[in-house]
């Protein structure tokens, strides 16, 4: 299976799209504030293209997010497991 179509990536890149359309910003929009155009949105919100942590990270800063706010929850209940 490619990683692009891993469950958790999947789910990483709906909490990633859904939280750019509570804000009401269109893929130009967040486009604009990343320096991407709005076909590079796109084809990452359709896991068409896979992005880095690097870029993740740029796109919760310009959402106004912390990456972990984003990550899939099997993720953050294992992280949570390991603070306690």
């Amino acid at each position: 299976m490619s990683s692009a179509h891993d469950p958790l990536y999947i789910e990483f890149i709906a909490r990633l799209r859904n939280a750019r359309k509570r804000q009401s910003l269109s893929q130009q929009q967040l486009g604009e504030k990343l320096g991407k155009d709005q076909t590079f949105i796109s084809k990452v919100e359709t896991c068409e293209r896979r992005i880095d942590v690097i870029e993740a990270a740029k796109w919760c800063a310009a959402l106004g997010l912390h990456l972990e706010d984003v990550l899939p929850s099997e993720i953050n209940k294992k992280i949570q497991k390991e603070e306690e």
